[in-house]
């Protein structure tokens, strides 16, 4: 049976419906609401429980100590505590809530009993409300926080798309995340072949690189330092204070990471702070990349260009034609491998230049390619040009060459020369082999000798004595000096030209002119060779007696 509510009481049932309905704050709400009943019933302890998904979560205590807000509802314990009365909070069959209140002084009639079941009924709708509320504004401000989130992102995308300077990147990188979550202690480390490291830090001093590629191996995305599979690097990060790391991974490889130390008041990171960070760490990975390709294109460029500079260097240091020598056909060509080669060869006058002069040619094979064999090379014309204004003998020439070239190049930097003096008037062939290869000399007669070496290459060992050789060239004898790109270059089978096959062209057009000997034998190369690069500077001299 229903009871009726006296005038008195419903007019406090309105007071409370309207201070109920003011607020949508569910704290205010179910203050009122135990206040209420709880002044009404004179008692000293109460509680309020609302649900949680499916559990209930005191939400209210007063009177109790052993209860604490926040902890889920356990009846029996509130009994203990001298909570015995318990009010399901109801709205449309839904429970949302428990009042629970101590037994009061004076029995509860039932006018008081239907007081309080519509107060409850009134206070329930109140809660759901307030509950909408708070979901609301949760939800609004999860909207806010990812709304920043993408304009913080979006501004980091902004900053990172126009650098290309990889330390830069690091800078914006390490102090968005420290500014947004107030971090005093972090650092980020990039790494990649053929590139300087890149570090920030503060606070913080990393571990050796190779203790992170290690134990990030296997992390593919942000995590806490307490959650990093290796247990070598979780406690490496423990002892520096490390809450949160982010990998900075290309789809190949580990290019470094980002730890980051407490937050500004030791909030925990939580995944939507981890997911924030992956995808500023992402985008710093392919900035990251961009500056170091740039900077690679840039070295390549500079590099390109040093290289057009040396090769015009070296092409300058070639004669620009052979002398025309009395009772001599001569004919050269090299053809560098790359851009700047390491092959030389001259025609120097001894004396004036005439054709009745004797003249010193010579084909060497400077240690390594590129700028520094042009530099070599140049040194080398340098320094015979010099001597030969002394007048000395061929072997002390190149003694001479070889001490000079050894006291002003690194240890590493020598050549592989053979020079040949020949004077017009006799015929005569003076020759020093410096380690280079074989002068082959193919006589009118069909023989063939082979002036070997008769020293080491010049600028290697110092005072080391070289010896000549002489001999006689008879009208129609033909010398080649070569470099040894001639004989060893190679097929697909990895076969070598080879000397028998270089002296079969020879002997072929031995009765040739010089120009057409060259180019037949350059001709045998490529074919030889057939679709294999060039692995080597070739130079071929060819020098007949008429």
């Amino acid at each position: 049976m229903k009871a009726s509510l006296s005038a008195s009481l419903l007019e406090s049932l309105l007071e409370s419906a309207q201070l109920l309905h003011a607020s949508l704050e569910l704290e205010h709400l179910l203050k009122h609401l135990l206040r209420t009943i709880m002044g009404r019933r004179l008692i000293s302890k109460g509680l309020i429980a609302v649900s949680q998904g499916r559990t209930l979560r005191l939400a209210l205590v007063r009177g109790a100590a052993s209860l604490q807000s926040g902890d889920p509802f356990d009846e029996g314990a509130a009994r203990e505590a001298g909570i015995d009365e318990f009010h399901e909070i109801e709205a449309d069959g839904e429970q949302v809530g428990v009042v629970g209140l101590a037994r009061g002084l004076r029995p509860v009639d039932e006018s008081e009993q239907a007081f309080l079941d519509a107060l409850l009924g009134i206070a329930a709708s109140g809660i759901r409300n307030a509950r909408s509320h708070a979901e609301t504004r949760r939800l609004n401000k999860d909207l806010e926080r990812r709304v920043q989130d993408l304009r913080t992102l979006l501004e980091m995308v902004q900053s990172l798309t126009s650098t290309l300077d990889p330390e830069h990147v690091a800078r914006l990188l390490a102090l968005t995340l420290a500014g947004r979550w107030g971090v005093s202690r972090y650092f980020v480390m990039a790494h990649k072949q053929g590139h300087p490291p890149i570090l920030r830090r503060r606070g913080m001093d990393p571990p050796p690189f190779e203790l992170l590629e290690e134990g990030l191996q296997d992390v593919s995305r942000a995590v806490r330092a307490s959650d990093v599979p290796s247990p070598k690097l979780r406690k490496v990060l423990a002892d520096l204070q490390a809450e949160a790391v982010f990998p900075l991974r290309t789809s190949e490889e580990l290019l470094g990471a980002v730890v980051l130390g407490p937050r500004l008041g030791n909030l925990p990171y939580d995944q939507a702070d981890l997911e924030f960070g992956s995808g500023l760490v992402g985008q710093s990975v392919v900035a990251f990349e961009n500056g170091w390709h740039f900077t690679e294109t840039v070295e390549k460029r500079k590099m390109e260009q040093e290289l057009g500079v040396a090769a015009g260097i070296q092409q300058d240091l070639f004669p620009q034609s052979l002398p025309e020598l009395k009772g001599f056909e001569t004919a050269a060509y090299s053809r560098p491998a790359r851009q700047v080669g390491g092959d030389y060869y001259d025609a120097l006058p001894l004396g004036d230049p005439d054709p009745e002069s004797p003249y010193l040619f010579c084909v060497a094979d400077i240690s390594g390619k590129g700028v520094p064999a042009s530099l070599l090379m140049a040194n080398i014309q340098a320094t015979l040009r010099a001597l030969l204004s002394t007048e000395l003998e061929l072997v002390e020439l190149v003694t001479r060459t070889s001490a000079l070239l050894y006291a002003t190049t690194p240890g590493n930097k020598y050549a592989t020369a053979i020079l040949v003096q020949i004077d017009p008037a006799d015929s005569r062939v003076r020759c020093v082999n410096a380690g280079h290869n074989d002068g082959i000399l193919l006589k009118a007669d069909g023989s063939c000798e082979h002036w070997k070496s008769t020293g080491p290459p010049v600028g290697l060992i110092p005072n080391i004595p070289f010896s000549s050789a002489s001999f006689e060239m008879a009208p129609g004898d033909l010398l080649a000096l070569y470099s040894d790109g001639v004989v060893e270059a190679h097929n697909s089978q990895e076969e070598e030209f080879g000397e028998e096959r270089f002296e079969e062209v020879l002997r072929e057009q031995a009765r040739s002119p010089c120009e057409s000997i060259l180019e037949r034998v350059y001709q045998a190369l490529d074919a030889f060779a057939g679709d294999q690069p060039q692995h080597d500077d070739i130079t071929l001299m060819l020098i007949r007696r008429t």
